[in-house]
């Protein structure tokens, strides 16, 4: 004779294998999680603490290699260099994003060919970005030096001067990188009711009160989260800017991650290198951690 507790038994007892059947499923994908992500991290993490020259293992360093980076001042200029490039990248793209995710959000007629021109640059592989704009920038078959003198502007190699390069790979990421920031941007936008916007409408607010007062605070989430994911995102840029000025002139365009690919592979000094990188590493943590945190703390605790 079959008890009750032998029936209740039986579903829990399939439920359990159920999921021991899913964790197994989940096995090839943590082995290739652990190859490509696990494993580089904890070899950074051990090279970092050992001296290495041409290539050759020297012994254990200890913490030398993290005090020489944080008395090295070029390592401190290229850090420096990258958080204006983040900050004027992030700044223009958010601003840039946002007006045409409301531009495109009010369905204006060819809404569709918008979308796909905006989107376009975003899935151009990055060593191609560069080399489509080293060709732009360039003096002799460039499109750029012409279209300045156009606007009055003569004289000017964007590649040739520090300020003019620098300004040159801001251009090269906003022009790439802005439709992520829309795509994200847009999204956000249509999930806001329409009813309280209607409402305000009705009652005589402006277009400009109506964002101020009811779009923005609603969007405000999903706005936060791009600003972080794209600030993460802009400080490991390396491929375009390498491909268009290799860090240069001088070091105006040497960002962190060009500084220490040559730390590494024209310098040899793998194990500060490594430092380096997981100095930036342990910074980035830390700022998702405090994003994380804000965004579950949500906007009225803020």
């Amino acid at each position: 004779m079959v008890t009750a507790g032998a029936t209740r038994a039986r579903p829990r007892s399939r439920r359990a294998a159920l999921i021991a059947g899913s964790h197994v499923l989940l096995v090839p994908a943590a082995i290739a999680l652990a190859a490509v992500s696990v494993y580089p991290l904890a070899y950074g993490i051990v090279a970092s603490l050992r001296q290495f020259r041409y290539g050759l293992d020297l012994g254990f360093a200890g913490a030398d290699n993290y005090l020489n980076v944080l008395q090295d001042a070029t390592f401190l200029t290229a850090l420096g260099t990258t958080a204006k490039y983040v900050v004027l990248c992030v700044l223009i793209e958010t601003l840039l994003g946002l007006g045409l995710a409301l531009l495109v959000n009010r369905q204006l007629v060819g809404t569709s060919l918008w979308r796909i021109g905006i989107i376009l640059p975003m899935t151009v592989a990055p060593v191609v970005v560069g080399v489509m704009w080293r060709l732009i920038y360039a003096s002799d078959i460039g499109i750029a030096d012409p279209v300045l003198g156009l606007l009055g502007v003569h004289g000017v190699h964007v590649l040739g001067g520090e300020s003019s390069a620098f300004l040159g790979v801001v251009l090269l990421d906003v022009w790439e990188w802005t439709p992520l920031m829309f795509l994200i941007l847009l999204a956000g936008l249509q999930t806001i009711p329409q009813e309280p916007l209607e409402a305000a409408v009705i009652d005589g607010a402006s277009a400009m009160r109506v964002f101020f007062d009811h779009v923005l605070p609603m969007l405000r989430p999903v706005l936060f989260v791009a600003i972080v994911l794209r600030t993460i995102d802009a400080i490991g840029t390396f491929d375009q800017v390498y491909v268009l000025t290799r860090g240069g002139p001088g070091v105006s365009t040497q960002l962190f991650s060009i500084y220490a690919y040559n730390t590494a592979f024209l310098f040899t000094q793998e194990g500060r290198a490594m430092a380096m990188v997981v100095l930036l590493l342990a910074g980035v943590l830390v700022l998702a951690g405090i994003a994380i945190r804000l965004v579950r703390l949500g906007p009225g605790t803020r």
